[in-house]
Protein backbone atom coordinates (compact mmCIF):
# COMPACT_ATOMS: atom_id res chain seq x y z
CA UNK A 1 0.00 0.00 0.00
CA UNK A 2 1.51 3.18 -0.71
CA UNK A 3 1.87 6.06 1.03
CA UNK A 4 -0.61 8.04 -0.67
CA UNK A 5 -3.59 4.82 0.14
CA UNK A 6 -2.51 5.26 3.44
CA UNK A 7 -3.20 9.20 4.00
CA UNK A 8 -6.24 8.80 1.88
CA UNK A 9 -7.68 5.64 3.68
CA UNK A 10 -9.01 7.69 7.62
CA UNK A 11 -10.55 5.64 10.51
CA UNK A 12 -14.58 6.43 10.83
CA UNK A 13 -14.81 9.44 13.36
CA UNK A 14 -16.11 8.29 16.59
CA UNK A 15 -20.31 9.15 16.69
CA UNK A 16 -20.65 12.45 17.46
CA UNK A 17 -23.66 11.29 20.16
CA UNK A 18 -21.72 8.70 21.90
CA UNK A 19 -18.59 10.26 22.00
CA UNK A 20 -21.14 13.09 24.16
CA UNK A 21 -22.32 9.92 25.99
CA UNK A 22 -18.79 9.27 27.47
CA UNK A 23 -17.31 12.60 28.03
CA UNK A 24 -20.28 13.51 30.12
CA UNK A 25 -22.07 15.90 27.95
CA UNK A 26 -25.30 13.49 26.95
CA UNK A 27 -27.54 11.57 29.12
CA UNK A 28 -30.13 9.38 29.38
CA UNK A 29 -34.13 10.42 28.94
CA UNK A 30 -35.13 9.26 32.25
CA UNK A 31 -32.05 10.88 33.61
CA UNK A 32 -32.72 14.42 32.09
CA UNK A 33 -36.77 14.40 32.06
CA UNK A 34 -35.94 14.63 36.15
CA UNK A 35 -33.52 17.04 36.27
CA UNK A 36 -36.28 19.01 34.40
CA UNK A 37 -38.84 18.27 36.23
CA UNK A 38 -36.92 19.22 39.41
CA UNK A 39 -36.57 22.64 38.06
CA UNK A 40 -40.30 22.65 37.58
CA UNK A 41 -40.75 22.01 41.23
CA UNK A 42 -38.09 25.17 41.77
CA UNK A 43 -40.11 27.60 39.60
CA UNK A 44 -43.25 26.51 40.80
CA UNK A 45 -42.34 26.93 44.28
CA UNK A 46 -40.68 30.19 44.06
CA UNK A 47 -41.22 32.22 40.88
CA UNK A 48 -45.04 33.26 41.57
CA UNK A 49 -43.90 34.57 45.04
CA UNK A 50 -41.11 36.70 43.92
CA UNK A 51 -43.18 37.90 41.16
CA UNK A 52 -46.22 39.01 43.89
CA UNK A 53 -44.12 40.76 46.62
CA UNK A 54 -42.28 43.07 44.00
CA UNK A 55 -45.20 43.77 42.10
CA UNK A 56 -48.55 42.83 43.62
CA UNK A 57 -49.15 40.41 40.71
CA UNK A 58 -50.42 37.18 40.80
CA UNK A 59 -48.82 34.63 38.28
CA UNK A 60 -49.05 30.80 37.50
CA UNK A 61 -46.25 28.83 36.78
CA UNK A 62 -46.48 25.08 35.54
CA UNK A 63 -44.27 22.46 33.57
CA UNK A 64 -44.84 22.69 29.96
CA UNK A 65 -42.20 19.80 29.97
CA UNK A 66 -38.34 19.29 28.00
CA UNK A 67 -36.83 19.22 24.53
CA UNK A 68 -33.65 17.59 24.04
CA UNK A 69 -31.44 18.10 20.92
CA UNK A 70 -28.49 20.75 19.85
CA UNK A 71 -28.66 23.75 21.75
CA UNK A 72 -28.55 26.00 18.21
CA UNK A 73 -31.45 23.45 16.85
CA UNK A 74 -33.26 23.99 20.08
CA UNK A 75 -33.23 28.00 20.12
CA UNK A 76 -34.27 28.14 16.72
CA UNK A 77 -37.33 25.70 17.80
CA UNK A 78 -38.53 28.40 20.14
CA UNK A 79 -39.70 30.68 17.15
CA UNK A 80 -39.51 34.70 16.53
CA UNK A 81 -42.01 35.44 19.35
CA UNK A 82 -39.51 35.67 21.87
CA UNK A 83 -36.85 37.85 23.56
CA UNK A 84 -33.41 35.59 24.52
CA UNK A 85 -30.88 36.81 27.19
CA UNK A 86 -27.37 34.57 26.91
CA UNK A 87 -26.06 34.00 30.69
CA UNK A 88 -23.91 32.35 32.50
CA UNK A 89 -23.35 31.31 36.33
CA UNK A 90 -19.49 30.95 37.40
CA UNK A 91 -19.60 27.34 38.78
CA UNK A 92 -22.47 26.22 37.25
CA UNK A 93 -22.30 26.46 33.67
CA UNK A 94 -20.14 29.14 31.02
CA UNK A 95 -23.35 29.32 28.98
CA UNK A 96 -27.00 28.81 28.91
CA UNK A 97 -29.61 30.87 27.22
CA UNK A 98 -32.82 32.02 28.94
CA UNK A 99 -36.01 33.11 26.97
CA UNK A 100 -39.37 34.38 26.90
CA UNK A 101 -42.60 34.87 24.93
CA UNK A 102 -42.67 38.52 23.51
CA UNK A 103 -46.67 38.32 25.16
CA UNK A 104 -45.25 37.89 28.45
CA UNK A 105 -43.60 40.65 28.66
CA UNK A 106 -45.65 43.17 26.86
CA UNK A 107 -48.38 41.79 29.12
CA UNK A 108 -46.40 42.60 32.15
CA UNK A 109 -45.98 46.01 31.10
CA UNK A 110 -49.43 46.63 30.63
CA UNK A 111 -50.37 45.26 33.67
CA UNK A 112 -47.39 47.66 35.53
CA UNK A 113 -48.69 50.60 33.64
CA UNK A 114 -52.35 50.57 35.81
CA UNK A 115 -54.41 47.99 32.88
CA UNK A 116 -56.79 46.19 34.35
CA UNK A 117 -55.61 42.05 34.08
CA UNK A 118 -59.36 41.08 33.12
CA UNK A 119 -58.76 43.65 29.74
CA UNK A 120 -55.56 42.92 28.35
CA UNK A 121 -55.89 40.95 25.74
CA UNK A 122 -54.07 38.27 23.67
CA UNK A 123 -51.19 40.58 22.32
CA UNK A 124 -50.13 40.52 19.03
CA UNK A 125 -46.58 38.36 17.47
CA UNK A 126 -44.42 41.77 17.17
CA UNK A 127 -40.78 42.40 18.57
CA UNK A 128 -40.27 44.33 22.07
CA UNK A 129 -40.33 47.81 21.67
CA UNK A 130 -36.64 49.26 23.25
CA UNK A 131 -38.32 49.61 26.67
CA UNK A 132 -39.93 46.44 26.88
CA UNK A 133 -36.60 44.75 26.36
CA UNK A 134 -35.24 46.72 29.45
CA UNK A 135 -38.17 45.33 30.96
CA UNK A 136 -37.46 41.58 30.14
CA UNK A 137 -33.71 42.06 31.72
CA UNK A 138 -35.36 42.58 34.64
CA UNK A 139 -38.01 39.66 33.90
CA UNK A 140 -34.32 37.49 33.53
CA UNK A 141 -33.09 38.34 36.53
CA UNK A 142 -35.73 37.24 38.56
CA UNK A 143 -35.94 33.95 36.27
CA UNK A 144 -31.83 33.34 36.74
CA UNK A 145 -31.70 34.08 40.35
CA UNK A 146 -34.41 31.82 41.26
CA UNK A 147 -32.09 29.40 39.00
CA UNK A 148 -29.17 30.51 41.08
CA UNK A 149 -30.71 29.66 44.23
CA UNK A 150 -31.63 25.93 43.84
CA UNK A 151 -28.07 24.88 41.94
CA UNK A 152 -25.01 23.73 43.01
CA UNK A 153 -22.90 26.50 42.14
CA UNK A 154 -20.28 26.57 44.77
CA UNK A 155 -19.31 29.98 45.68
CA UNK A 156 -22.11 32.03 45.73
CA UNK A 157 -22.06 34.16 42.45
CA UNK A 158 -24.32 36.60 40.70
CA UNK A 159 -25.45 35.02 37.18
CA UNK A 160 -24.41 37.36 33.95
CA UNK A 161 -27.04 38.11 32.06
CA UNK A 162 -26.34 39.52 28.25
CA UNK A 163 -28.20 42.43 26.52
CA UNK A 164 -31.76 40.74 26.06
CA UNK A 165 -32.42 40.69 22.27
CA UNK A 166 -35.19 39.68 20.12
CA UNK A 167 -34.87 36.57 18.25
CA UNK A 168 -34.78 38.17 14.99
CA UNK A 169 -31.78 40.31 15.77
CA UNK A 170 -29.94 36.76 17.52
CA UNK A 171 -26.54 36.83 15.47
CA UNK A 172 -25.15 33.34 13.97
CA UNK A 173 -22.68 31.71 15.32
CA UNK A 174 -18.92 31.84 14.83
CA UNK A 175 -17.56 29.28 12.40
CA UNK A 176 -15.42 27.39 15.11
CA UNK A 177 -18.67 27.13 17.44
CA UNK A 178 -19.13 23.64 18.59
CA UNK A 179 -22.89 23.10 19.21
CA UNK A 180 -23.99 21.26 22.67
CA UNK A 181 -26.15 19.03 23.39
CA UNK A 182 -28.54 20.56 25.27
CA UNK A 183 -32.43 20.31 27.07
CA UNK A 184 -34.79 23.04 26.83
CA UNK A 185 -36.89 23.17 30.09
CA UNK A 186 -40.53 24.83 29.61
CA UNK A 187 -42.51 26.75 31.66
CA UNK A 188 -46.21 28.46 31.15
CA UNK A 189 -46.85 31.16 32.95
CA UNK A 190 -49.93 32.87 33.14
CA UNK A 191 -50.87 36.03 33.86
CA UNK A 192 -54.15 37.05 34.20
CA UNK A 193 -55.58 35.83 30.79
CA UNK A 194 -52.81 35.75 28.83
CA UNK A 195 -51.01 32.00 29.05
CA UNK A 196 -47.01 32.43 27.66
CA UNK A 197 -43.70 30.09 28.07
CA UNK A 198 -40.30 31.09 29.25
CA UNK A 199 -37.20 28.77 29.31
CA UNK A 200 -34.06 27.40 30.26
CA UNK A 201 -31.72 26.11 27.28
CA UNK A 202 -29.15 24.54 29.50
CA UNK A 203 -26.36 22.04 27.92
CA UNK A 204 -26.78 18.95 29.17
CA UNK A 205 -22.89 18.30 30.17
CA UNK A 206 -23.55 21.01 32.56
CA UNK A 207 -27.32 19.90 33.59
CA UNK A 208 -25.98 16.33 34.75
CA UNK A 209 -23.63 17.74 37.39
CA UNK A 210 -26.37 19.61 38.83
CA UNK A 211 -28.62 18.99 41.95
CA UNK A 212 -31.59 21.22 42.54
CA UNK A 213 -32.97 22.29 45.91
CA UNK A 214 -35.67 24.16 46.68
CA UNK A 215 -34.10 27.08 48.89
CA UNK A 216 -35.37 26.98 52.88
CA UNK A 217 -36.44 31.00 52.65
CA UNK A 218 -38.54 32.65 50.03
CA UNK A 219 -37.78 35.65 51.81
CA UNK A 220 -33.95 35.49 50.50
CA UNK A 221 -34.52 35.93 47.04
CA UNK A 222 -37.11 38.53 47.25
CA UNK A 223 -36.94 42.19 47.51
CA UNK A 224 -39.83 44.54 48.32
CA UNK A 225 -42.06 45.85 45.85
CA UNK A 226 -40.83 49.22 45.90
CA UNK A 227 -37.44 48.14 45.17
CA UNK A 228 -38.96 46.92 41.61
CA UNK A 229 -40.94 49.58 40.77
CA UNK A 230 -37.71 51.95 41.06
CA UNK A 231 -35.71 49.48 38.73
CA UNK A 232 -38.17 49.79 36.22
CA UNK A 233 -38.14 53.79 36.40
CA UNK A 234 -34.20 53.37 36.71
CA UNK A 235 -34.59 51.37 33.27
CA UNK A 236 -36.82 53.64 31.80
CA UNK A 237 -34.64 56.73 32.27
CA UNK A 238 -31.65 55.14 31.08
CA UNK A 239 -33.48 54.24 27.66
CA UNK A 240 -32.16 55.57 24.09
CA UNK A 241 -35.28 57.09 22.71
CA UNK A 242 -35.23 59.24 18.89
CA UNK A 243 -36.96 62.25 19.01
CA UNK A 244 -38.06 63.67 15.46
CA UNK A 245 -38.73 67.21 14.98
CA UNK A 246 -41.28 68.48 12.45
CA UNK A 247 -41.46 72.20 10.95
CA UNK A 248 -44.30 73.30 9.63
CA UNK A 249 -43.43 75.09 5.87
CA UNK A 250 -45.37 77.76 3.95
CA UNK A 251 -47.86 76.52 2.23
CA UNK A 252 -47.72 76.47 -1.41
CA UNK A 253 -49.51 75.62 -4.98
CA UNK A 254 -48.66 72.05 -5.98
CA UNK A 255 -47.61 73.77 -9.59
CA UNK A 256 -45.02 75.35 -7.90
CA UNK A 257 -44.43 71.88 -5.90
CA UNK A 258 -43.99 69.74 -8.82
CA UNK A 259 -41.43 72.66 -10.26
CA UNK A 260 -39.28 72.33 -7.21
CA UNK A 261 -35.78 71.68 -8.36
CA UNK A 262 -32.37 71.26 -6.22
CA UNK A 263 -31.41 74.97 -4.50
CA UNK A 264 -34.85 76.23 -4.49
CA UNK A 265 -35.96 77.44 -0.95
CA UNK A 266 -39.21 77.27 1.26
CA UNK A 267 -39.84 79.51 3.61
CA UNK A 268 -40.79 78.52 7.65
CA UNK A 269 -44.50 78.94 8.03
CA UNK A 270 -43.41 80.48 10.76
CA UNK A 271 -42.73 84.43 10.07
CA UNK A 272 -40.78 85.47 14.07
CA UNK A 273 -40.39 82.50 16.38
CA UNK A 274 -40.17 79.29 14.38
CA UNK A 275 -42.66 76.75 16.42
CA UNK A 276 -41.78 73.07 16.12
CA UNK A 277 -43.58 70.12 16.99
CA UNK A 278 -41.24 67.40 18.71
CA UNK A 279 -42.62 63.21 18.56
CA UNK A 280 -41.30 59.92 19.60
CA UNK A 281 -42.69 56.43 17.96
CA UNK A 282 -45.44 59.08 16.17
CA UNK A 283 -46.72 61.06 18.88
CA UNK A 284 -46.43 64.41 19.62
CA UNK A 285 -44.72 65.31 22.74
CA UNK A 286 -43.44 68.85 23.00
CA UNK A 287 -44.13 72.28 20.99
CA UNK A 288 -40.74 73.53 20.98
CA UNK A 289 -38.81 76.78 19.56
CA UNK A 290 -36.48 76.45 16.77
CA UNK A 291 -32.61 78.07 17.30
CA UNK A 292 -28.98 77.76 16.78
CA UNK A 293 -26.37 77.72 19.66
CA UNK A 294 -22.96 78.21 17.76
CA UNK A 295 -22.56 75.23 14.98
CA UNK A 296 -25.56 73.38 15.77
CA UNK A 297 -29.35 73.82 14.83
CA UNK A 298 -31.28 73.37 18.50
CA UNK A 299 -35.35 73.12 19.68
CA UNK A 300 -36.08 74.90 22.98
CA UNK A 301 -38.97 73.08 24.63
CA UNK A 302 -41.72 75.63 25.05
CA UNK A 303 -44.96 73.58 25.86
CA UNK A 304 -45.93 69.87 26.95
CA UNK A 305 -48.73 68.50 24.30
CA UNK A 306 -48.70 65.32 26.28
CA UNK A 307 -49.07 64.70 30.00
CA UNK A 308 -45.72 62.80 31.42
CA UNK A 309 -47.94 60.08 32.26
CA UNK A 310 -49.36 59.33 28.51
CA UNK A 311 -45.78 60.51 27.47
CA UNK A 312 -44.46 57.06 29.35
CA UNK A 313 -47.32 54.97 28.65
CA UNK A 314 -46.85 55.69 24.65
CA UNK A 315 -43.17 54.88 24.84
CA UNK A 316 -43.54 51.72 26.97
CA UNK A 317 -46.00 50.14 24.28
Amino acid sequence: MTMTELKTKSDPAMDRALLARLTGALGDKATIAKLCSDFCDLYTEFLPDIFHSETGLTIEVAYSGHETGLMSELVAGLGDNVVLADTQLRNWSPHFILACDNSFVITLMENLLGALPETIEEPIHRPLSRIELDLSSMVFDKIANVLRSGVNAAGGFEPLIEKPHNAEDRGKPETDHVDEFAAAIKMRIDLGTVSSEFYLIVPQKALLKTVVTVPRSKNQMSRNKKEWAEQIAEQVRRSQITLEARVRLQTLTLNTISRLVAGDVIPFRDKSDVMVDVSANGKDMYRCEFGRAGEHYTVRVKDNVSSEDEILKHLMG
